[in-house]
């Protein structure tokens, strides 16, 4: 699991052997791949970008391409142990009526995504008035995929209006994992784990 990106990791690893996954924004599967090689995982993908949903089958993994936007209404209550969304939930149109729809067909839910109040976003606003472009950001705001710039505490106070669950969290900088101590500071990126 130390070849995925970090935040995959950290999902790869609380998963448990045997369940099923579906994927959205699957990407070319490397996290899918990881789970059925390492954990016997039934992982499922959903990616909107034809050349990921080509490359990711070309790897044997069944992934279908498609919106998660529009699509995710199209599959059955509770078809799935876990929903995964990772660093999409701020390119979606309608990012509360994603995580609903994750956590309908999914009993548990992993999100990861940006953390747009970190000191460096912040710095960059405050000092030189411009968004950032970093490691954690590498798009310039014109190019970036990103509509949503939400913060961690964005997120806790969305997933408590409605309703959701906060399991456990995950904080990281530099790839590497962090304590929660000034998470919403000094963290470039977050993973939570939700259910109802």
């Amino acid at each position: 699991m130390s070849a995925l990106r970090p935040d995959l990791a950290i999902i790869a690893r609380h998963i448990e052997p045997g369940a099923r996954v579906l994927d959205i924004g699957c990407g070319s599967g490397d996290l899918m791949a990881t789970l059925r090689a390492e954990k016997q995982v039934d992982a499922r993908g959903l990616e909107i970008d034809a050349a990921m949903v080509s490359a990711a089958v070309g790897r044997g993994l069944p992934v279908v391409q498609g919106d998660a936007g529009h699509d995710l209404a199209n599959y059955p209550s509770g078809s799935f142990g876990y929903a995964v969304l990772s660093q999409a939930l701020q390119t979606m149109d309608r990012p509360a009526d994603v995580l609903e729809q994750l956590l309908r067909i999914g009993g548990k839910a992993f999100v990861s995504f940006p953390n747009f109040a970190h000191w460096r976003v912040r710095a960059n606003l405050a000092l030189r008035g411009r968004m950032p472009v970093n490691r954690a950001l590498p798009e310039s705001w014109h190019e970036t995929p990103n509509i949503h710039h939400l913060t961690i505490a964005d997120f806790r106070s969305l997933a408590g209006e409605r309703k959701m669950r906060i399991e456990r969290s995950w904080y990281l900088t530099g790839g590497e994992q962090r304590a929660d101590w000034l998470a919403n500071l000094l963290a470039e990126q977050a993973v939570f784990l939700l259910s109802r």
